[in-house]
């Protein structure tokens, strides 16, 4: 087995034939979702979050199958891949497990009710990206905003740390804040920040999608982890249901136990809204491409380049609460602040409570195999 060397990982070359359950995974579940990446790729369509730069070998493959278009069968596709990349097994340098080196989480997009205006019902703001904020590019270290990811641009063009969670809540933003709708409370604002995306059902029957349109460049705490590092839950405990009672159980306003576990996370997501046209369309992702539930994935955008197929083996318990095999083509389509490291994957599950529930329960090691073309392969 050939190993090349990778940003904190090594990729052990493979065979088609080394991949589990390949020959049978339905691709053409698959298909359309490269297809709709390559058409982003070769329009140069903006990213919402810069990824690594496309490589003239993804392009020319991106060429290639769109000419082809999406009249093929489940062979037609698997002899497509096996034509034009090689697969390599991701092994992080640190990993201690050779046989699941990756890990994996789920997630989706909330469906909610919500509320246009302040009411007593819907009282928590999600707000529209701010005048003030500057998105820094990845590996952009100015001075005094290292480590982070965003800035506020003063009226004379100076540059500062945006404000944290802790700080927006408390109002530093001022007028700057435009809340786009109200949500029930803190914790379910809470979680539209962590998903990225969200579809709000409001009174009237109206339906808005929100679309992450920036963040405040702070880091991204998991504060799952903080409350199983506390000792408040454990980790066989630990679910979203389990997470968000126990925030509502100590308290939302400033001050209470609650919310205070939520400035713990100082990165916070500020969106655009549209109206609800086709209630199947799914969330558009950083990529700037619709995501494909069970066929798309955030990744570490500083390591991979979006529209790159990657092949995930693990075992999940992902369509019934019970352990099943999950052995699927996915597509890098999306990221997170969360996802780090060149073995990291988020797996997109849909939208609404289900597909919650589903994603809510991912936490599992796995291997995760990416496919890179012929010409661009180490």
């Amino acid at each position: 087995m050939a190993e090349s060397g990778f940003p904190g990982a090594q990729l052990k070359r493979l065979t088609f034939g080394d991949l589990n359950g390949f020959a049978k995974d339905d691709l053409q579940e698959a298909w359309p979702a490269f297809l709709l990446s390559c058409e982003a790729m070769l329009s140069e369509t903006p990213h919402q979050r810069l990824g690594v730069a496309y490589s003239e070998s993804q392009k020319d493959i991106a060429k290639k199958a769109l000419k082809i278009g999406l009249n093929l069968t489940p062979q037609d596709i698997r002899l497509f891949l096996e034509e034009n990349f090689i697969p390599f097994l991701i092994v992080p340098e640190q990993s201690k497990d050779e046989a699941h080196p990756a890990f994996f989480t789920a997630y989706y997009r909330p469906e909610v009710a919500a509320s246009p205006v302040a009411t007593e019902n819907f009282s928590e703001p999600l707000f529209a990206r701010p005048a003030d904020l500057v998105t820094l590019q990845p590996g952009e270290d100015l001075p005094g905003l290292a480590g982070l990811a965003a800035a506020r641009r003063w009226d004379d063009g100076a540059l500062a740390p945006y404000p944290t969670r802790a700080e927006i809540d408390s109002g530093k933003l001022g007028t700057l804040a435009v809340p786009l709708a109200y949500v029930a409370d803190a914790i379910e604002a809470f979680m539209i920040h962590v998903q990225g995306s969200a579809r709000l059902r409001f009174p009237d029957g109206r339906c808005v999608d929100l679309t992450y349109a920036g963040r405040n460049g702070r880091p991204y705490s998991s504060i799952g982890k903080i409350l199983i590092a506390d000792g408040a839950l454990s980790l066989e405990d630990m679910s979203l249901a389990r997470l968000k009672a126990w925030v509502r159980a100590n308290g939302q306003n400033l001050g209470d136990k609650g919310r205070a576990l939520l400035h713990r996370n100082e990165s916070f997501v500020f969106f655009s809204s549209s109206p609800v046209e086709d209630a199947t369309m799914e969330p558009v992702a950083a990529a700037n491409v619709r995501l494909t539930a069970h066929r798309s994935i955030a990744i570490d955008r500083s390591l991979w380049s979006y529209g790159l197929p990657f092949w995930i083996e693990a075992d999940l318990p992902w369509h019934d609460g019970q352990m099943n095999h999950f052995r699927r083509l996915m597509i890098a389509q999306d990221t997170g602040s969360a996802i780090l490291g060149s073995a990291r994957a988020d797996l997109y599950f849909g939208t609404g409570d289900e597909a919650g529930v589903m994603a809510g329960n991912i936490r599992h090691s796995g291997r995760m195999i990416v496919f890179l073309p012929h010409g661009f392969a180490p």
